[in-house]
């Protein structure tokens, strides 16, 4: 059987390709792997392809302007900031997301991060680990339903933490640029009040130009010094230079990070040693089932594109289907 389309897989973080390679065979779809997300690889399959689909690779502007026979860019997963989109709306390319494959675990993943601060679990374990059995040598702990839990952003994954964190007893706060509590019911405030009143706060905002180093020096200087800060979210985020700064200069207690930038993190650094500092290997999202839902929602988009059908989760609507002509693509 002659292969209808050819699609590249930037890159993976799982073992195989059955699942990707059972939809794609719906379509007579020939799968392609990169051996490395480096550009200039990148750059040349993607002349041959007609659609792309990423995980954590970097879908350039030069990348998706080689891509002369693309009809669609899928995201293995919820963010896209790895992916020229406005690139994509001028050449009329749909890309796509899988925004709810793991709504459950990230959330999971948060509050299981903030119990860990609030208990001083990780302290702790480092401690005993090393053979420190001490209850004093930690900070004081409160009851968490004395407690008030900020949230920066509402989407998906804070809108299923809010329900599992009222069963905690906590007083919520929650910020949105928009203002809309999003039905959550959540009392909401500026940034600088939730910064000044929440002993954690959960970061679950996109990472935006605008929203680039959100916690950064001055902000981190608003927080309680008793307060932790929690990302699930994106690593860009943070400062992590302006939390190191924060943490030796006491103006924080702690924090709890599943997300880098980059990624992976230079983990030798100071700030990624500190036993204040909880760090888990942006595993939030993993689940076996949350795994199968992302790899099947991606690819079953990306069939929906080479159908010619508008796929279900578009992130740049404002793509038209008659694509302009591309200019060349200019050597570096």
């Amino acid at each position: 059987m002659t292969n209808r389309f050819r699609v590249l897989i930037t890159d993976r973080a799982w073992p195989d390709t059955v699942i990707e390679r059972e939809i794609l065979r719906q379509v007579q779809a020939e799968l392609i792997e990169a051996p490395s997300t480096d550009e200039p690889t990148l750059v040349r399959l993607a002349k041959e392809v007609d659609a792309i689909a990423t995980n954590w690779g970097q879908v350039t502007e030069r990348v998706i302007r080689s891509a002369t026979r693309c009809r669609i860019v899928s995201r293995f997963g919820i963010g896209i900031d790895n992916i020229a989109v406005a690139t994509a709306t001028e050449l009329g390319i749909p890309v796509t997301n899988c925004p709810d494959y793991c709504v459950a675990e990230v959330s999971d993943h948060a509050l299981g991060l903030l119990l860990a601060c609030a208990r001083r679990i990780g302290f702790f374990h480092g401690r005993t680990k090393r053979g420190e059995y001490n209850l004093g040598a930690a900070t004081p702990m409160r009851r968490l339903s004395t407690q008030t839990v900020g949230l920066v952003g509402l989407g998906h994954t804070a809108q299923e933490l809010v329900p599992k964190l009222r069963s905690l007893g906590v007083k919520l706060l929650a910020h949105t640029p928009s203002g809309t509590d999003h039905g959550t019911g959540c009392e909401m405030v500026s940034l600088p009040e939730l910064l000044a009143q929440s002993d954690f706060i959960s970061l679950h905002a996109p990472l935006l130009p605008e929203t680039r180093h959100l916690m950064n020096a001055e902000r981190l200087q608003q927080m309680k010094p008793t307060a932790y800060l929690i990302n699930t979210s994106r690593g860009g985020l943070v400062d992590p230079q302006a939390l190191w700064s924060a943490l030796q200069e006491g103006r924080i207690a702690g924090a709890a990070l599943d997300v880098f930038a980059p990624e992976p993190p230079d983990l030798s650094e100071p700030l990624y040693q500190d036993e204040r500092v909880i760090v888990t290997p942006h595993a939030a999202f993993v689940s076996v089932e949350s795994l199968v839902a992302m790899r099947t929602q991606a690819m079953q988009q990306l069939v929906q594109g080479l159908r010619g059908e508008r796929p279900d989760h578009v992130v740049n609507p404002q793509y038209t289907s008659a694509a302009p002509s591309r200019p060349p693509l200019h050597e570096a």
